[in-house]
Parts: C-alpha cells; structure tokens; sequence
C-alpha cells in the first residue's frame, strides 16, 4: 500500500529564530488533499554521560513552556548544519563542565512526528573528566549526579516527564546493565 503524501504548497506562517510554523496542502495515497500543519526545527541533541559510579549527569532547568523546572539529561538546540556530535560534545560542556573521552550514537528520536520536523539525537557519553560550566547567558540550570539504577526508576515512576531523557536513560540501562 502506498503511504506516501506529496506536499503541493507551503504557507509559511511564521519564520522564528528557532521555529518555523507553516501550512501544506498535500496530496494524499487515495487522491483526496489535506492540510498539514507542520513546525519546523533545526533538531537537537542529548546526552547521558555515565560516570564510573554510574551515575547519569542530569541538569535541572525552568521550561517555559510548561512554567517548571524539569529535570533532563544534558541537551541543546543543533545550529542550522551543525554536526550533531559535536553538538552533542559541546552541550555536555557547557552544561555539566564535563568532556567525554567516547562518545557512541544511541540513535534518534522523532520527539512529536504529528506535526515537527524535530530530530534529537541521542549519544552515550563515558570516560568523562570535569572541569568548569559555560552555560549560555540566557540559561540557568543546576547539575547533579543520580545513579543509573536511581534513574530508572524516576523514569518507571513518572517521575522524569522529558521524553528525550526517559528513551536514553532507558537505552543506557539496557545496555550498560
């Protein structure tokens, strides 16, 4: 069966310094045609850097669109055509004071596939040495340490809402068990 939709215009919405919201019509598999409301986003990047306690470094951070702090493994916005490593490598720096000396590629993630473009991708970071945060200006975040194990259980427990967090802290359990 053909799944396929072909999109037959785009009405950008809005151009934002992060975001762009735009309306398609498409062309669906049966001939009929639909409206597609479609965010656009250059993607991003998180990381579960492992100590040798295993421990995860996690951030506490206020999100805004929600009006709370969340606690998330370390993450950040790609720059339009930024290597998604080394983005990966810089967030973790400028977020825990941590670098790695391995990083391994845990995949992708399709955070809201309905209606953005959004990819995060996902690493492993291990062998890590600590040195100084150089968070953005405009962000205010606190680091801390929990145990893997610990982790798990906040995922299983509801208790960590991001869903970028809950796949890799999952991820990293299964395969460093």
């Amino acid at each position: 069966m053909n799944l396929i939709e072909k999109p037959l215009s785009q009405d950008y919405k809005y151009k934002g310094k992060i975001v762009n919201m735009r309306v398609d019509e498409a062309l669906l598999p049966n001939g009929a045609t639909a409206l597609r409301e479609v965010v656009e986003h250059p993607g991003g990047v998180c990381v579960a850097a492992l100590t040798d306690r295993r421990e995860l470094l996690f951030v506490r951070q206020f999100r805004y669109p929600y009006g709370e702090v969340v606690c998330e493994l370390p993450a950040g916005k790609l720059e339009r055509g930024e290597d998604p490593l080394l983005a990966g490598m810089r967030e973790l720096q400028e977020e825990t004071g941590a670098t790695a000396a391995t990083f391994t590629s845990l995949g992708k993630l399709y955070p809201t596939p309905g209606y953005c473009g959004e990819i995060i991708h996902l690493y492993l970071a291990e062998g890590l040495t600590f040195g100084e945060c150089n968070p953005d200006e405009d962000e205010f975040l606190e680091a801390e340490r929990i145990p893997l194990d610990e982790a798990v259980k906040s995922v299983l427990n509801g208790e960590l809402p991001d869903a970028k967090t809950q796949v890799l802290v999952l991820k990293v359990a299964a395969l460093r068990p």
